[in-house]
């Protein structure tokens, strides 16, 4: 099973990409390839843009390199309780390629962050919209406190090391 795994950031040192990469770990067999946002920076996205460009080549790349996959995971940074400008922009450009964008994967979303709240609010925007955009999301999960669940690479949380591993179950 080829397992497309990022995070919703550009982060360098993202979280939910260490979130995202574990999680894909927890799959047998898999073949995983880990995505880097920042290998599909364009410009912000406008109807305008559009008209002048065309559907940008770094659109349909990311939308090509999701439909290889036969699995998504993807792990959502929150920044003032939304998606990162750096997914949003990628997802804008791309759905105005093809509006179903994760092509009917089986998905996992996460969402981690430093504090307690383990970025709930825009794991629940993804969750809420994604089958919109024909996401078969088959879990989700949010990880609160990603510094003290989170060690060595893996999760040290026995409870939500255990969610995790039911969720990748539903793939």
């Amino acid at each position: 099973m080829k397992i497309i795994a990022f995070a919703a950031s550009n982060s360098s040192v993202s979280i939910n990409k260490q979130l995202a990469h574990y999680t894909a770990t927890l799959v047998n067999d898999a073949l995983i390839e880990v995505l880097d946002l920042n290998d599909f920076e364009m410009p912000i996205f406008s109807e305008d843009r559009e008209k002048e460009i065309g559907h940008h080549p770094l659109a349909i790349e990311f939308y090509d390199k999701l439909g290889s996959a036969d699995a998504i995971i993807i792990g959502f940074a929150e920044h003032n309780g939304s998606y990162s400008a750096a997914y949003k922009n990628i997802f804008d450009w791309t759905s105005r390629y093809n509006r179903e964008i994760f092509q009917h994967k089986p998905m996992i979303l996460l969402a981690t962050s430093p504090g307690p709240s383990g970025a709930v609010n825009v794991l629940k925007q993804a969750t809420d919209s994604a089958p919109f955009f024909a996401a078969d999301v088959k879990a989700s999960l949010s990880i609160p406190s990603f510094y003290d669940n989170f060690k060595e690479g893996k999760i040290t949380n026995l409870d939500l090391n255990n969610q995790l591993i039911e969720a990748v179950s539903n793939l």
